[in-house]
C-alpha cells in the first residue's frame, strides 16, 4: 500500500472516507483558556482518523456557509434546514475530495486523539421507543411467561415514553451506578440502594433539526424535512429499579440517570444507500402510520456490534426494526406535540432473530438465568469498572462503508 501523504487521503474502505463525512464539535488542548470554554468549541467533520475545523475551512476557502458552520454547536445548522443540509453536505465534499484545496485544509486537520469531543448539540427534549418486535417479544416472554407476549397495542402504534434530555451524554463519559427502590418478588418491603441490575439498551438515535408547530403533526413524507442525521446511542437502564416503579406510568429513575451517544451525528444523506424495507407488518395500521405507499424504504440497514469490555457480545441487526424513524416521528407529533431544534428520539432496543442479536444484557442472559462468559468472567448485568462499546456500520455507494461513530461508557460505583 502506497504511503498516504496527506491526512485528506484516506484508504479506499475507511468506513470515514469522503462519503460519509459525519458533524461533531470539538475543542482542542490549547482551546482551554477560552472565556467559558463556549468559544473554544468548533464544528468538525470526521475524516478517516483526523477532524476537519469545518468552520475555518469555511473561511479559508471564502464559503457561504461559514455562518453555519463556524459555530460551538451544530444547533444553527440543525435549524438551517434540508436545502442547507444538502448544499453543506456537498460543499464539504468538495473541499476534501478537490486536489486544489489541500494547502488550505491540511493545516486545519486534526488527530482524532488531539481533540477532545463534546456532545454536538443542545438536546431539546428526548424521547425513546420501543420498537424491535424481537425485543418487545423476549421481554415479554420474560416478565409474563404465562401471558401474550406482546401487550395489544403494540403492533398498531410505536409505543414509547418522554425520558430526560438533561442527562444525555457524549461517549467516553463515565456513568455512575444509580441508587433508587427496588424489590424483588420475595422480598416483604422495599429497599434502597445501587442497582444490582444495571443493563444496556443498543439504539439509534435520530436527531431533529427543523422545528415544528404546535398543534401541526409531521407525516410520514416529511421525515427528511425535520430529521437531520442518526447517532449510535446506549440507553442505560437500571432493570431492578425500573421493574419496581414502572407500573402503571413506566420508565423513570431506572432510566432517567444517564444516555449515551456518539459524538458524531450522521447526515442521513450519507445513509441514502442503506435505505431497505421495513420488515412485513401483520397488523393493519391506521393511516398516518400506513407507509405503504411511500417513495422511500423506511428501514435502514445498520449493523450493530456490542462489545463488554472489548469482547464481542452482540450483534443486533437495525433492518429489523418494525417501526420506522418516520413512523416514531408521526407518532410523537400527531396529537399536536412540537418538534424542536436539538430534539433527540431513540429507536428503542434493537434486537434481532437469533440470540446472539440480542441488544441488551436482559436478553443476552434471560434476565440472569444464562450468565455471559467473558475473558474476565462470567457477567449477567453489569459490574462497577465494566466498559461498554458499541460500533456499526452501513453499506454505502458503490461497494463502500459508512460507519458511525462509537458510543462507549464505563460504570463507576455509586457515590
Amino acid at each position: 500500500m502506497p504511503e498516504q501523504s496527506s491526512p485528506l487521503d484516506t484508504d479506499e474502505g475507511d468506513p470515514f472516507g469522503p462519503h460519509n463525512l459525519p458533524y461533531g464539535v470539538f475543542s482542542l488542548p490549547g482551546d482551554a483558556g477560552a472565556p467559558a470554554g463556549a468559544a473554544a468549541r468548533r464544528v468538525g467533520v470526521r475524516l478517516g482518523s483526523h477532524v476537519l475545523d469545518a468552520g475555518a475551512a469555511a473561511r479559508a476557502l471564502g464559503s457561504p456557509y461559514a455562518g453555519l458552520l463556524a459555530q460551538p454547536s451544530l444547533m444553527p445548522l440543525l435549524a438551517a434546514g434540508r436545502t442547507a443540509w444538502r448544499d453543506v453536505r456537498r460543499a464539504l465534499t468538495g473541499w476534501v475530495t478537490v486536489p486544489s484545496h489541500r494547502a488550505e485544509l491540511e493545516p486545519l486537520l486534526h488527530p482524532l486523539g488531539a481533540v477532545t469531543l463534546h456532545l454536538p448539540y443542545e438536546v431539546a427534549d428526548y424521547v425513546d421507543f420501543y420498537a424491535s418486535e424481537h425485543h418487545a417479544t423476549n421481554v415479554g416472554r420474560i416478565f409474563r411467561p404465562d401471558g401474550a407476549a406482546l401487550t395489544p397495542n403494540w403492533k398498531h402504534l410505536p409505543i414509547g415514553y418522554h425520558g430526560r434530555s438533561g442527562t444525555v451524554v457524549v461517549s467516553g463519559t463515565d456513568v455512575v451506578r444509580p441508587s433508587g427502590q427496588r424489590k424483588a418478588p420475595t422480598d416483604p418491603a422495599p429497599v434502597f440502594g445501587p442497582s444490582v441490575k444495571l443493563d444496556i439498551e443498543a439504539e439509534v438515535g435520530f436527531v431533529v433539526g427543523v422545528p415544528s408547530a404546535q398543534g401541526t403533526a409531521v407525516p410520514l413524507a416529511d421525515f427528511r424535512e425535520h430529521v437531520f442525521g442518526v447517532q449510535l446511542l446506549n440507553d442505560w437502564s437500571a432493570r431492578d429499579i425500573q421493574a419496581w416503579e414502572y407500573v402503571p406510568l413506566g420508565p423513570f429513575l431506572g432510566k432517567s440517570f444517564a444516555t449515551s451517544v456518539s459524538a458524531w451525528v450522521t447526515p442521513l444523506e450519507a445513509l441514502d444507500a442503506a435505505r431497505t424495507a421495513p420488515p412485513a407488518r401483520d397488523a393493519e395500521l391506521l393511516p398516518y402510520l400506513d407507509d405503504a405507499d411511500e417513495e422511500e424504504p423506511g428501514g435502514i440497514d445498520l449493523r450493530i456490534s456490542v462489545a463488554v469490555n472489548g469482547t464481542l457480545v452482540a450483534e443486533p441487526p437495525f433492518s429489523t426494526m418494525y417501526w420506522t424513524a418516520a413512523q416514531q416521528l408521526a407518532q410523537m407529533t400527531v396529537n399536536g406535540a412540537s418538534l424542536r431544534t436539538g430534539d433527540l428520539y431513540g429507536s428503542g432496543t434493537v434486537s434481532g432473530p437469533e440470540p446472539h442479536q440480542r441488544g441488551s444484557l436482559l436478553e443476552l442472559t434471560w434476565n440472569g438465568r444464562d450468565p455471559l462468559e467473558l475473558p474476565g468472567g462470567s457477567r449477567t448485568f453489569l459490574e462497577d469498572g465494566d466498559t461498554v462499546t458499541m460500533t456499526a456500520w452501513a453499506p454505502g455507494p458503490h461497494g463502500t462503508r459508512v460507519g458511525l461513530g462509537e458510543v462507549t461508557g464505563r460504570i463507576v460505583a455509586a457515590g
